[in-house]
């Protein structure tokens, strides 16, 4: 074990992030292009665009619990985590390539229609994610003693993450989204591969109440019931946001009604502008927040509390666009105060949910955590489609994402909070 990894230095926390930072920036293209270049280059409609998006989500409903179980259980290539983060990050840089060429993938194979391609590779892309994610977030509970020092992990990891979840949307916003994907299939590869071989992972895998109370066999389940619901309404918030927040600007800032209508390069450029600089904006409050604000409140007040004030903040925020998010500055604006939810929602749950299961089994209930994120985004894509599609007017979008977030908030006001958060 390296003198860094057995000190638990800010080096340390640095290197155990990139991996959860590969998967975060391959999601941070995903969120910002793949709408964008379904819509603009394939002429995909609401419902096309929601149906492509969907088939990530069904992937990871298998995926995750499959690959958290098996990552418990069996050690290979030098860990449990380590072959499942370098498989995933080699297959996400593939489908990252294969996104901008689809229709030449659909030309080459000869059959099937553009949608079929098009959903294929978005559940190859996020099946990769998925099965990258989860060992990246377990390694990190795997490695760490429980409470400050965990909260300090998955913070660390989502100001690592989320700085360059910003650099990717900067990217897109100046040099344009293709130039993002093709960068982004380096980045993925590098931070996947590279860190993996500069941590030990431990061969048994035990928790700090294992020399309290012998052996740590017990999952709080109450607890963990309230944390997947809570968690579950602030994706259903979020997500909606992500997917359909093009048609949210193409009919509040450019006056657009049919929205299968072939629009100039310079009008789909600038939408993709937009929504890069938002969610540049999104992102960067959400990089800095974790580390550097989130983590002090969370040790006066405790990180339940605190997540869940950050969700009323957040929707407090979708609630304003309803009404100023004609404009792009205001959209801006509102999305600043819209990360400090985001910061939360990508930090303090794992490490809430990582307190409140066997350690010996984290890569499992990771995987089962997931799909109070994965559900969610499933409903999002499915189901809140046709009703969006079906909406004249697209605020339909806001109200949704903001009614869930405040759902959220309450929901995690129920939540206990670990006796080992305050030590």
């Amino acid at each position: 074990m390296l003198k860094m990894q057995k000190k638990l230095t800010n080096f340390f926390y640095i290197i155990l992030s990139l991996p959860a930072t590969a998967m975060g920036f391959a999601l941070s293209i995903q969120i910002a292009t793949l709408s964008w270049i379904m819509n603009t280059k394939y002429g995909f409609n609401i419902h096309e665009v929601g149906i492509v998006w969907a088939a990530g989500p069904i992937a990871g409903i298998i995926g995750q619990p499959l690959i958290g179980f098996i990552s418990d259980k069996f050690w290979f290539w030098g860990g449990r985590r380590r072959p499942w983060i370098i498989m995933g990050g080699t297959l996400a840089a593939l489908m990252l390539l294969s996104l901008p060429n689809i229709d030449k993938i659909h030309d080459f194979f000869g059959f099937g229609s553009l949608i079929v391609i098009a959903s294929a590779v978005a559940l190859t892309f996020d099946l990769s994610i998925n099965i990258s994610f989860n060992p990246t977030r377990s390694i990190i509970a795997d490695v760490t003693p429980e409470g400050t020092a965990r909260t300090k992990g998955y913070t660390w990891m989502q100001t690592i993450s989320g700085t360059f979840g910003v650099l990717a949307y900067a990217i897109g916003a100046t040099l344009g989204n293709y130039f993002l994907i093709y960068f982004g299939v380096f980045l993925v590869l590098a931070f996947t591969l590279a860190p993996t071989f500069f941590i030990e992972e431990p061969r048994e895998l035990k928790t700090q109440t294992d020399e309290e109370e012998g052996n740590k066999t017990h999952t709080n389940w109450p607890n963990l019931w309230r944390i997947y619901f809570a968690n579950a309404f602030s994706w259903l918030g979020v997500q909606t946001m992500f997917v359909y927040i093009i048609i949210f600007i193409k009919q509040k800032m450019f006056c657009v009604t049919n929205f299968q209508s072939k629009l100039s390069p310079e009008i789909n450029n600038q939408i993709g502008q937009i929504i890069s600089i938002s969610f540049l904006i999104l992102n960067a409050v959400g990089a800095l927040l974790p580390a550097f604000v989130l983590e002090p409140i969370t040790e006066k007040i405790g990180r339940v509390k605190t997540h869940a004030y950050a969700l009323g903040i957040m929707a407090v925020a979708y609630l304003a666009l309803i009404f100023f998010g004609y404009s792009h500055w205001n959209m801006y604006i509102l999305m600043a105060f819209a990360g400090i939810g985001w910061a939360a929602i990508v930090s303090l749950p794992f490490a809430i949910m990582s307190e409140n299961v066997a350690k010996g089994k984290m890569g499992y209930f990771m995987g089962i955590f997931n799909l109070s994120i994965v559900i969610p985004q499933l409903i999002v894509s499915l189901g809140f489609g046709f009703l969006i599609q079906a909406a004249a007017d697209k605020d339909i979008i806001f109200i949704i994402a903001t009614a869930s977030l405040a759902i959220s908030a309450l929901l995690w006001a129920l939540v206990k909070e670990s006796k080992y958060v305050m030590r």
